[in-house]
């Protein structure tokens, strides 16, 4: 179980087996298990290229979006994070590996659960606020770190998923995660006071993040060969 916070606790928990389905997938547990076939996974990850170019938009929305300056920091923090782990460190250069270069992949068409995807997370922030932003986004950053950091543990060294697995579990982005824990109890309790759960508006932030958690879930289906 991860620390990301008091908020991510409560609405994982909200969540339940969606929650399941997401962070132990049979995709997940091919990775894990380092059995996953190869065009599969590279399936997953073109998509999710185009996925994250897309959540890196709404985490740089989120910085319009923000009440105070540390939240617009806390937020150009996490898309910096994004831009140079993920796409850069891990997804460029493992695509590169298999011949895709940044032009190639530019011209690669979205599937339907990624547009879903990544428009409901959009439309959070533009016809919600800054809170029902964050609940969108926060099952990807942080679903990520919790299965970056179990992967770590029961995967073997030798997995063919290594790199992956060690960028979720790495302290770059584990630090991201933790960053992000804070920054959505801050937010919290800043607008809806120290008892958030007696708030109508909490229900409706745990519903926003359930629903964000169940697009993950049929994200994972991309990852076909």
């Amino acid at each position: 179980m991860t620390n990301y916070g008091k908020c991510f606790t409560e609405w994982r928990e909200a969540a339940g087996q969606e929650w399941h389905d997401y962070t132990r997938h049979e995709f997940v547990e091919g990775i894990r298990l380092g059995t996953l076939p190869q065009p599969a996974f590279m399936n997953y990850l073109v998509q999710d290229y185009m996925f994250l170019i897309n959540f890196c938009r709404a985490w740089a929305f989120a910085v319009v979006k923000a009440g105070t300056l540390e939240e617009m920091q806390a937020c150009s923090r996490t898309v910096d994070t994004l831009l140079q782990t993920e796409l850069g460190a891990l997804h460029t250069e493992v695509c590169a590996k298999a011949g895709l270069t940044p032009e190639a992949l530019a011209e690669v068409e979205e599937a339907v659960p990624n547009v879903a995807y990544t428009r409901y997370v959009l439309d959070s922030g533009l016809s919600g606020d800054f809170l029902d932003l964050l609940a969108a986004l926060a099952p990807c950053v942080l679903g990520y770190g919790e299965i970056g950091l179990r992967l770590a543990k029961e995967s073997a060294p030798d997995n063919p998923y290594a790199e992956w697995i060690a960028t979720y579990a790495g302290e770059a982005y584990q630090a991201s995660c933790v960053e992000v824990g804070q920054l959505l109890d801050s937010a919290v309790a800043r607008r809806l006071g120290d008892h958030p759960e007696a708030t109508p508006r909490w229900t409706e932030l745990s519903k926003r993040f359930t629903m964000a958690t169940r697009l993950e879930v049929g994200f994972w289906g991309l990852g076909r060969e």
